[in-house]
């Protein structure tokens, strides 16, 4: 004897598919904006950036390549790091003919606000094989202090 098992059939809620749609349009508009190093606008592009935290300072760690030294700029304002610059492109030949073009060129600027307050007067920038490396020390009212616990 073959059983058929029921299931109810569930009602159709237009909240729900318009919540899959939404969700959809965030999950392909993150992908589309978060691809470092591709461009997003003629002429902007991102590039990828990690940060981390010691003990007493922050890193960030940039990748520029083909970006030159003089061309980016690192600044600080209330708490919000900066970096700021421009990959200059190549000559451009007229004889070549390109079958694809992918590397981005033009200005960048990606800000980070930081946790805590910082020394900006020691803040130490390095460029090296193609990546800026900004050291940024905390200020003392920012670094944890131990307390000494008393036993009674």
């Amino acid at each position: 004897m073959n059983l058929v098992k029921y299931e109810p059939r569930s009602i159709w809620d237009p909240f729900t598919d318009i919540w899959d749609l939404r969700s959809e349009m965030d999950r392909v508009l993150d992908t589309f904006f978060s691809h470092p190093g591709k461009p997003v606008v003629s002429g902007i592009w991102q590039p990828a950036v990690d940060i981390y935290e010691e003990k007493d300072h922050y890193t960030v760690k940039a990748e520029l390549p083909g970006v030159k030294p003089g061309d980016i700029k690192v600044s600080l304002t209330n708490n919000t790091l900066t970096l700021r610059g421009e990959r200059k492109a190549e000559h451009e030949e007229k004889h070549k003919g390109y079958h694809r073009f992918e590397r981005a060129y033009g200005e960048f600027c990606r800000s980070f606000q930081l946790p805590s307050e910082v020394n900006a007067d020691k803040i130490k920038a390095r460029h090296k094989d193609g990546v800026l490396e900004v050291e940024i020390p905390k200020s003392e009212k920012a670094k944890a202090k131990e307390i000494s616990i008393k036993v009674e």
